[in-house]
């Protein structure tokens, strides 16, 4: 028999809510091709599409920047594994945040915790003023909140775990406050990923994240995503999606598509890897503090067995070395496995100095006010095996803090001979 005999059968797979995660990130927003069966979907590189008669296109696509099959299809995967009714792709995390602040009126006021991305704090500080919205720092945003809502506080800017000092924030007691108010609660949840948390259960109004690292995986994308549940969000940030157009590219969609479907094995690997590499750094006598959500020493480490898949800590950790920046700069010299280099979240485990790097932008004392020194080293853990990443990093310990020592020892031995 023919294929015209008998069609392929395709019928829709959105998954039901019942469907656990690793199904979903396998099967949302991924039909079978209904002309050739392909269980992958083809990348649709067409920026336009025919139409039958003027208004009237062939299907429901006019043109790439307002919507395109394969965005389409990574935002409906993004929605359920956040449990979203709406995602949204944008061209960069950084054009995400931009959106969302972009659909504030003039005037509006933002509360947000101060530990954030660099990029985040450089749009508020430097771009968000320019179009008239002001955005307040606070350390402490649970106790802090209630005293800085004004009648024209508009948003609550939350990261959780917070970049690079991996604090964590209760978004349930936030939440509770902002929503009295009327205010909505954005929460960056790049540095977890949508399989370890997720925000929207626990009260926030909009999820986002920079897709270019966990989500996809693979350090080969740049983008961002904001899910959400309102419709009348959806309508506002659609709008401002084709009107300004920071869309990702059909191929980027692909990409992304591809690397969310094993983001629950990557994101499980790596929290096995950061854990391992966090006690061996709790344990070293050439580190003075460690920053890990997985740990029983983290100060928030109740929030996290309340607000992370079976408690888990992710693959971030930030630890300040003994002998200052330069120790710092020495360690990242010394590791083999972990890759000098900004960027987290692929399968490669990376290694920075965010003073000097993701964070240098930010001036000194607002850095060191919510603890990010100079000798402050941030680790992204990879889907390496775990007991090679925490040799490594024990012997870049070793060659950054103890070489030193001998070596000056050695220099300041006497010449004289008796």
């Amino acid at each position: 028999m023919t294929q015209t005999d008998h069609p392929i059968d395709t019928p829709p797979r959105a998954p039901s809510p019942v469907h656990r995660f690793g199904t979903l990130a396998v099967h949302a927003g991924s039909p079978h091709d209904p002309s050739t069966g392909a269980v992958i979907e083809p990348i649709s590189l067409s920026t336009t599409f025919a139409q039958t008669a003027v208004g009237k296109p062939v299907g429901i696509y006019e043109y790439s920047r307002s919507s395109n099959p394969n965005r389409d299809n990574f935002e409906k995967a993004v929605a359920a594994i956040e449990h979203a009714k709406y995602a949204l792709a944008f061209s960069s995390g950084s054009a995400t945040t931009a959106i969302i602040l972009q659909s504030l009126a003039s005037g509006s006021h933002v509360i947000s915790v101060s530990d954030v991305y660099g990029g985040t704090h450089r749009y508020f500080t430097q771009v968000a003023k320019a179009h008239g919205v002001n955005v307040t720092f606070t350390p402490e945003i649970e106790v802090d909140i209630s005293k800085y809502i004004k009648p024209e506080t508009k948003l609550v800017w939350i990261e959780s775990p917070s970049n690079p000092t991996l604090r964590l924030v209760d978004i349930r007691a936030v939440a509770s406050v902002a929503h009295q108010h009327g205010i909505m609660v954005v929460v960056d949840n790049t540095f977890l990923s949508p399989y370890v948390q997720n925000p929207l259960d626990h009260g926030a109004d909009i999820v986002v994240h920079s897709v270019t690292k966990y989500i996809n995986g693979h350090s080969d994308v740049v983008m961002g995503v904001a899910a959400f549940n309102s419709d009348s969000m959806k309508e506002r940030l659609s709008f401002l999606q084709n009107a300004i157009g920071a869309v990702p590219s059909a191929f980027d969609s692909w990409l992304a598509h591809r690397g969310l479907k094993t983001l629950h094995l990557r994101a499980r690997e790596a929290t096995v890897n950061a854990t391992a590499v966090a006690h061996a750094l709790e344990a070293s006598p050439h580190v003075t503090a460690v920053n890990y959500p997985g740990l029983d020493s983290h100060p928030h480490r109740k929030i996290a067995l309340k607000q992370h898949r079976n408690g888990m800590g992710g693959g971030m950790v930030s630890f300040r070395i003994k002998g200052g920046h330069e120790a710092a700069e020495r360690f990242c010299q010394y590791t083999s496995l972990f890759t000098l280099a900004e960027s987290l979240g692929g399968i490669e485990s990376l290694v920075e100095v965010p003073s000097s790097m993701t964070h240098a932008g930010i001036p000194k004392e607002q850095r060191e006010a919510v603890g990010v020194f100079d000798d402050l080293v941030r680790v992204s853990c990879g889907i390496e095996d775990a007991e090679d990443l925490k040799a490594d990093v024990l012997q870049a310990l070793e060659k950054a803090v103890v070489w030193p020592k001998i070596t000056n020892g050695i220099n300041g031995l006497s010449t004289n001979g008796a």
